[in-house]
């Protein structure tokens, strides 16, 4: 079920506005915020049903949360979608999700453990220009920048300990994602990759036997096995 945009007004100054409209175009006062408890899309403050999955809003604020965003250092606010509670920027509509949420949050959807807290290094965004990083909520270190599932283009603030911040729109970019069969498509990019560099050192791996004399090379051998066993628990998946 999606609204009417004619029938939604900016409660600033009165001007018809789209219903996936973040900001009133006229006076820019704030409209859309997150409140899907499904998908977690931005939906205007006067709809009832999500515009992208039809479910009914459930959006339940709280008092201020006395801590500031990462990203505009405005006052965070704490609200519950659904059974999701989040922290919310009134200014630049970002979004904090302590990290035991988020990863329940995607583990619901997806039956996968390999969410942002357990990835490894490779799944840190490299950048060639100049990369604003931001303290954790909780920590205040700096957090590291990710491209969720490595290829879903949604780039998030993860400090792995505490939680995720999110630019607005990431979070329902995120679900779309895994909703779509995205970690099934970075399971099997895994594969391949394990795959590959079991290759690259069975052949590293001959050519040191080789130079020995036949006597195989330690060390090579060791990482031959731990690949093998890791291969083997993401296929078990």
């Amino acid at each position: 079920m999606t609204t009417n945009a004619g029938s939604l007004h900016c409660p600033n100054c009165g001007a018809a506005a789209d219903p996936s409209a973040r900001r009133c175009p006229y006076c820019r006062a704030r409209l859309a915020t997150v409140s899907c408890p499904s998908c977690f899309a931005l939906m205007f403050d006067g709809a009832a049903y999500c515009p992208h999955c039809g479910a009914a809003r459930a959006r339940t604020e709280a008092a201020g949360a006395d801590l500031r965003c990462p990203a505009c250092r405005e006052a965070l606010r704490r609200l519950d979608l659904g059974a999701t509670p989040l922290l919310e920027c009134e200014a630049c509509d970002g979004v904090w999700v302590d990290a035991d949420v988020f990863e329940r949050l995607c583990a619901d959807r997806s039956s996968q453990a390999a969410v942002l807290h357990r990835l490894g290094t490779r799944a840190v965004v490299e950048t060639r220009g100049p990369v604003r990083y931001r303290p954790c909520l909780r920590c205040g270190k700096m957090m590291n920048r990710v491209n969720f599932g490595r290829v879903s283009g949604a780039v998030v603030d993860v400090c792995r300990s505490h939680g995720t911040f999110l630019d607005a729109g990431e979070l329902h970019q995120i679900v779309s994602f895994i909703r779509a069969g995205g970690m099934e498509r970075v399971r099997q990019l895994e594969i391949q990759e394990l795959r590959d560099e079991q290759q690259r050192l069975r052949d590293a791996q001959r050519l040191g036997a080789r130079a020995s004399s036949g006597t195989p090379n330690a060390v090579t051998t060791s990482d031959t096995r731990a690949l093998h066993e890791m291969l083997r628990a993401l296929i078990g998946k």
